[in-house]
Formats: C-alpha cells, sequence, structure tokens
C-alpha cells in the first residue's frame, strides 16, 4: 500500500511551516510515499520540489474563490485567487488537474456550501470526507453523505501546517498515484485518520505570528 497525503502547506504558505527538508525526510523514511503540497495561492515551492522529487510530489494550489476555497491538484500553472468557483475549476480542468474539495460546508475555514458545490457538480472529482485538523467544525458525516449521494469518490487528507501533522491523516493507496488513477484509486482506498496534536492544530496561528514578526 502507499501512503498518500493530498493537502498539506509549506512554508510558501502564510501560515504553512513545512520546509523542503521536512518534505525530503518525510518521504526518505516512508512516513508518506507521495504527498501534495497546495499552497495557498501559490505553486512555486511545489513545482520547485516536484522537479527534485519527481511523482512523490503532487504539485497543489489551495484556491481562494470569491466563494470559499478549492484545491487543483496535478497543476502546471497558477490559477488566480478571487474568481468564481466555476471560473476555478475551469482554469484547473483546462490544465488537466484535478478538483479537490477541502474541508466542504465549513464556514470557519471557508469552505465552499451546498450551493457553490451543486453548480460545479460535474467538475469535482475528489471530496475531503476528513480533515485532520476538523476541530472548530467537523463536517465529515455530512461531506460523506453528499460524495455518496452525488457518486464522488473522498479523501481524508491532513491539511497540515507543519512537520508533525504529516502522516496522521492520509490515503492508502494499491498503486502510486498519478493524475489519471487517482480517482480510482480513491474508489477502492483505505483512508487513515488520526487525531492530531494540540501544536499540529495552532500552526497555522503560530506561523502567520511568527512571519508578521519577522518582517
Amino acid at each position: 500500500m502507499f501512503k498518500v497525503d493530498l493537502h498539506t502547506h509549506s512554508s510558501a504558505s502564510p501560515d504553512g511551516g513545512i520546509t523542503p527538508d521536512q518534505y525530503r525526510r518525510v518521504l526518505d523514511t516512508n512516513t508518506l510515499d507521495a504527498v501534495a503540497i497546495t499552497d495557498h495561492n501559490t505553486i512555486d515551492l511545489a513545482l520547485g520540489l516536484h522537479n527534485e522529487l519527481g511523482d512523490r510530489i503532487i504539485v497543489g494550489e489551495e484556491i481562494m474563490t470569491d466563494r470559499g476555497e478549492i484545491i487543483g491538484l496535478y497543476l502546471s500553472k497558477l490559477v488566480p485567487a478571487g474568481l468564481s468557483p466555476q471560473d476555478t475549476v475551469k482554469q484547473i480542468k483546462d490544465q488537466g488537474g484535478l478538483v479537490y474539495i477541502p474541508h466542504p460546508f465549513e464556514t470557519y475555514r471557508k469552505g465552499l456550501g451546498p450551493q457553490s458545490l451543486d453548480e460545479i457538480i460535474d467538475y469535482v472529482d475528489i471530496m475531503e470526507v476528513c480533515n485532520g485538523r476538523a476541530f472548530m467544525q467537523n463536517r465529515s458525516s455530512q461531506t460523506v453523505v453528499w460524495a455518496r449521494f452525488n457518486n464522488k469518490v473522498g479523501a481524508a487528507s491532513s491539511d497540515a501546517h507543519g512537520l508533525r501533522g504529516l502522516g496522521t491523516t492520509y490515503n492508502d493507496l494499491a498503486d502510486m498515484p498519478t493524475r489519471d488513477n487517482l480517482v480510482a484509486l480513491l474508489d477502492m482506498a483505505v483512508l487513515r485518520t488520526g487525531r492530531p496534536s494540540v501544536r499540529a492544530l495552532l500552526y497555522p496561528k503560530y506561523h502567520r505570528l511568527r512571519k508578521r514578526v519577522g518582517r
């Protein structure tokens, strides 16, 4: 089985702190076999590590639309922030990417609501049915129902913003993921969920403060 996390944040995110060396270590020690770097509105660090480490790094972006966040996976070009959900998913698809919906139905962390999801339903590839940082709001049950009703595959991802969040929540896949096989692999995956430490939950606030003070 291959351990794959599809939602993480590097030091390139305003609230992220996972360094390139830490990603290398996680992969080299088999904590994970593949990991998506899904920084907020940037893909530069992900592209650089993908060029170095190959398909073990999935280039992603967590894109802030005008109604909430959408992740594009297997990207080659930046998708600009501030677009509508419809325009965002079209830009993801135009470059051959996959549309992944993070923490749906959450308002605290800017997840897409039911109306927005219904408007882009034909473009959605993967629903995040388990988010490793779901604490203030946990909409996993609602997401599972929506995904099953609409015939969408689910994924479990850490949403890690620091090293200690990696390897806690991920997907066990039968093969290494690619753009072409990921959805099919998730349809048969075992979703591994774990409770993050308090420190892992506080990483975003810590990193935002640290970077603000360091300016």
